[in-house]
C-alpha cells in the first residue's frame, strides 16, 4: 500500500490551484450544486457547467470523494493481495478523485483514463493530476455516460457519485459496460438509503455477469439488511484544508463522509470472513462489534478481556473493517 503522500499532495495542489477563489463566490457555487445533486430527477447536461462551478466542486467535494474512495479501493486491495491494476478506466470521474485514490492505493504509474461529459472538470483535473508523476499522463476524455457508451478492455473500473445523476436505464447500461470491459468495477455511492439501494442494484448487476463480490460483503448472496429498516453505509475522515472550511461554513479541521459502495471482479479473491457494519462500541471491558457475515447474516458479537489478543484487535477496529483480525480467531 502507498502512504499518505498522495493525499497531502492533493490538498497542497487543489490549495494551489483555487488560490485566489473568492469565497462567496465560491459557497455560492457549492449551495447550487448541493441543491442539483440533491435533486430526484437526473439531469440531461452536465452539472459542472463552468470553471467557477469546477473549482467549487473541488473545494467542497474532491477531499471527501477521494477519502470514501480510497477506502473502497483498500477493502478490495486487501481481498487481492500482489494484484495491482495495470489500467484504470474511470467513468464520470470529473476532476479525477477517483485517480488520486487508486494512486494512493496501488504503487507505480499505470495507464489511466477518466470519462466525463463536463470538459470544465476533465480540463481542472488534467492540471491537478500535474503534480503526481502517476497521474501526469492520465487521459482526459469527454463521454456521455449511458446506453451508447463503449468502453475498451480495462483491468479496474471507478464509478463514484454518478448512478445518481443518471436515469435508471443509463445506470444499467454503465454497470453492464463496466462489466464487460473490466477484471474489477468499485462503486462509490452517498451513505444515504437511496446510494445503498443504488448501489445494491449494481451488485445485482454484477453478480449477473458473473463476478464475485469482493467488498465490503463477505458473500455475494442477498444483502440481510431489510429494506426500508436500514442501510449499508461506511464513514472516512476527511481532512478540512482552509478554503475547504471557509466553502462549507464549517470550523472542525475534519469532517466524516458517509458512503456506500460494492467491489466486485473476476479475479480470485478472498473476501473477508465478516465486516463491521456499524462503528464498535467500546465499553467497560468489552467491545460490541455489528457484522455482517458470511452465512450471511448480520451478527453482534461481544469481545470481552477473556478473549486477550482479540480484545485489543476489537478496541483498535473501526467501522468497516475486516473481523477477524488475520492472526486472530473468531471468538
Amino acid at each position: 500500500m502507498n502512504d499518505a503522500a498522495p493525499a497531502e499532495t492533493l490538498r497542497r495542489t487543489l490549495a494551489d490551484v483555487l488560490d485566489g477563489l473568492p469565497p462567496r463566490q465560491a459557497a455560492q457555487a457549492v449551495d447550487r450544486l448541493i441543491a442539483t445533486y440533491r435533486g430526484a430527477t437526473p439531469t440531461d447536461a452536465p452539472i459542472l457547467r463552468d470553471r467557477a462551478d469546477v473549482a467549487a466542486y473541488a473545494a467542497y467535494r474532491m477531499p471527501a470523494t477521494f477519502e470514501a474512495v480510497r477506502a473502497a479501493l483498500a477493502a478490495f486491495a486487501d481481498t487481492v493481495p500482489g494484484w495491482a491494476p495495470e489500467r484504470h478506466t474511470d467513468l464520470g470521474g470529473g476532476t479525477g478523485a477517483a485517480t488520486w485514490a487508486a494512486a494512493a492505493t496501488w504503487d507505480g504509474a499505470r495507464e489511466v483514463t477518466v470519462l466525463d461529459w463536463a470538459e470544465p472538470a476533465l480540463a481542472l483535473g488534467r492540471e491537478l493530476a500535474a503534480a503526481h508523476p502517476a497521474l501526469r499522463d492520465t487521459r482526459w476524455q469527454r463521454a456521455r455516460l449511458g446506453a451508447a457508451l463503449t468502453l475498451d478492455a480495462t483491468d479496474l473500473i471507478t464509478v463514484s457519485y454518478v448512478l445518481n445523476e443518471l436515469t435508471g436505464a443509463d445506470r444499467a447500461a454503465l454497470v453492464d459496460a463496466a462489466a464487460a470491459a473490466a477484471r474489477a468495477v468499485v462503486i462509490v455511492e452517498a451513505g444515504t438509503p437511496d446510494g445503498y439501494a443504488r448501489v445494491i442494484e449494481a451488485r445485482g448487476r454484477l453478480l449477473d455477469a458473473g463476478f464475485r463480490i469482493a467488498a465490503p460483503c463477505p458473500h455475494g448472496d442477498t444483502c440481510p439488511i431489510v429494506p426500508g429498516e436500514d442501510w449499508c453505509h461506511f464513514s472516512a475522515r476527511v481532512s478540512r484544508s482552509s478554503l475547504h472550511r471557509q466553502v462549507k461554513g464549517g470550523s472542525l479541521a475534519y469532517e466524516d463522509e458517509k458512503f456506500s459502495y460494492v467491489a466486485a471482479t473476476r479475479l480470485p479473491a478472498g473476501p473477508a470472513p465478516a465486516r463491521a457494519v456499524r462503528k464498535p462500541q467500546i465499553r467497560k471491558g468489552q467491545v460490541l462489534l455489528d457484522l455482517c457475515e458470511t452465512e450471511p447474516a448480520l451478527r453482534r458479537v461481544t469481545v470481552t478481556k477473556r478473549h486477550g489478543d482479540l480484545y485489543k484487535a476489537a478496541r483498535d477496529a473501526a467501522w468497516g473493517d475486516a473481523w477477524p483480525p488475520a492472526h486472530a480467531e473468531e471468538p
